[in-house]
């Protein structure tokens, strides 16, 4: 017989709960951060706590039982309250409560536009660090930070949100390779390709009416920042969004084939999630990070 006093499993439970959201055991260990196996042995310890299942195979999916769908509605509510409130402070009594931590997508746009003005950001708002991450897996509410800017991810929890940028392709290249030049150049010129931005050349050819038979494709590489030295030192071209080439074309190192501006249907987005331990600190500093694109982005003839 079962121990009439055993202690609640609360992982367990939390597990359970994850499991009920996402639909699946799979997506529950992938938000959880966790292996399926380890979700799948939560699973197993708290049928065997409560002495009933709680999740039914059919197919892919995990669906609840009657049980399953009593339970979670239950414990799922008073659960994320209890984990809200630890998180909230947690964070509100570390030693280091005068900083913020800023989670990106966009690793090019952190290096090239963020981190160069973050100096002037602490300045105004009395001195706060701010630590930069970057990642391109989807966060989760157990993530450390305090603010998210993505153009393809979003948050699961409150939080929040600005827009700061609606992003636009341009063609750039060597000043002493295409000035004067036309689109024609993108025809003996390669262009460069960048592999976790695949959506960008076939986005900007479709807006030229261009194929891909009609240029010159280029050497490959994981990051518009790793290409960046590249397309400004070598004889090639690249196409890369406005405002991460914005400072290089007004410093001269790099010049934009007219007429090859097109918008590509991307939006840069600010979270600024509500389990901050400096909440109003985070949201001053996503209406800044829209200031300081505002600011940056140059207006270069279609």
């Amino acid at each position: 017989m079962a121990a009439e006093y055993d202690e609640v499993p609360l992982n367990a439970i939390r597990a359970f709960v994850t499991i009920a959201r996402e639909g699946s055991v799979t997506r529950a260990a992938n938000a959880l951060g966790t292996t399926q196996s380890s979700v799948s042995r939560y699973l197993a310890v708290l049928q065997g706590y409560l002495g009933t299942d709680l999740v039914e195979r059919r197919g892919r999916r995990s669906e609840l039982t009657e049980f399953g769908r009593v339970f979670v509605n239950t414990v799922a509510e008073p659960l994320e309250t209890i984990c809200f409130t630890a998180r909230r402070m947690r964070r509100r009594n570390r030693p280091d409560a005068n900083r913020l931590v800023v989670r990106t997508s966009l690793s090019t746009f952190a290096s090239s536009l963020l981190i160069p003005n973050l100096q002037a950001f602490s300045a105004e708002v009395g001195g706060v660090t701010v630590d930069v991450i970057s990642s391109l897996s989807p966060p989760a509410s157990s993530d450390d930070f305090d603010i998210l800017i993505t153009r393809d991810l979003s948050v699961i929890e409150p939080a929040d949100s600005w827009e700061i940028h609606n992003e636009a392709l341009v063609c750039v290249g060597a000043p002493n390779h295409v000035a004067g030049k036309t689109l024609s150049i993108a025809r003996s010129l390669p262009i460069l390709n960048i592999t976790s931005r695949p959506d960008i050349l076939p986005t900007w050819l479709r807006a030229m009416n261009l194929t891909a038979k009609d240029i010159k494709s280029g050497a490959r590489y994981d990051h518009n920042y790793l290409a960046l030295p590249a397309v400004m030192t070598g004889k090639c071209l690249l196409v890369a969004p406005e405002i991460i080439v914005s400072d290089l074309v007004r410093a001269g190192a790099l010049h934009v084939i007219p007429g090859s501006r097109a918008p590509s249907g991307m939006q840069y987005r600010a979270y600024a999630v509500d389990r901050s331990g400096n909440p109003e600190i985070a949201r001053a500093f996503c209406r800044w990070v829209a200031r300081l694109c505002k600011k940056t982005a140059v207006r270069i003839p279609r």
